[in-house]
This record gives C-alpha cells, sequence and structure tokens, in this order.
C-alpha cells in the first residue's frame, strides 16, 4: 500500500506543477535547475530585429541577418540577450541549426522575468 500513496502524490505534484505553469505559453517552458527554454519561429533576412508574434506554437522573432554561415543565429542569440537582459552568454540555441523552428535556452533566469520581458516587447511593438 505504501507505493501507491507514492504515485499519488508525485500525480498530485504534477498536476500543481503543471497548473503553476498554464498561466505561460507553451512556447516558454522551465528547464531545472534554473533555466527557460523558448520555441522560436525565425524569420532571418529581416530589415529590423524585431519580435512579430507571442503565442502558444512559438515566439516569431524576425532577424536583421542573412540566413548563412550562422550569423542569423548569431544575431538571434545577441537580439535575444538584449531583450530579456542578460548577458549574451546565458543564452544558447538549443536545438534548430539550421531551421527557421528553433529552441533557445536561458540560464539563469526565471519563468515569470521571460515572460514579461516578452510580454512588454511584444506588446510595445
Amino acid at each position: 500500500m505504501g507505493p501507491a500513496k507514492k504515485a499519488k502524490a508525485k500525480v498530485g505534484a504534477a498536476a500543481d506543477a503543471a497548473t503553476a505553469s498554464s498561466k505561460f505559453p507553451s512556447c516558454i517552458r522551465h528547464v531545472p535547475p534554473s533555466s527557460v527554454a523558448i520555441t522560436i519561429h525565425a524569420k532571418p533576412g529581416s530589415k529590423v530585429a524585431a519580435i512579430t508574434d507571442f503565442s502558444d506554437d512559438a515566439l516569431g522573432v524576425q532577424i536583421d541577418a542573412p540566413p548563412k554561415d550562422g550569423e542569423a543565429n548569431a544575431a538571434l542569440i545577441h537580439f535575444m540577450a538584449s531583450v530579456l537582459g542578460v548577458k549574451k552568454r546565458q543564452v544558447s540555441l538549443g536545438a534548430g541549426s539550421k531551421s527557421r523552428d528553433k529552441v533557445l535556452v536561458v540560464q539563469d533566469v526565471t519563468l515569470q522575468s521571460v515572460f514579461d520581458a516578452l510580454d512588454k516587447v511584444s506588446k510595445c511593438g
């Protein structure tokens, strides 16, 4: 009987965690211990860098660099670091180096701080 109680406790804890993170769009998610992953749909070759869309699917970001030799990826990391107010070394490309759909990992930040920064920029822009 002991293991059944532990299973129930784990399910309850998982449900509580899901409820707590449900106020954030699914394109941003917590990565233990202290990082946040952001799903991005990049649009390289634009005239200016800007956030174009902030939805559950992905964060739309247009990049002012061409998609060759990693220039757009470097520009994306630099732009997102400035938007989030973190150092460039805290932002890395987790997946999608040769794709428009990417995952950026931001270290040593909270889900709330990332959401607030992105929400503020997406409403201004």
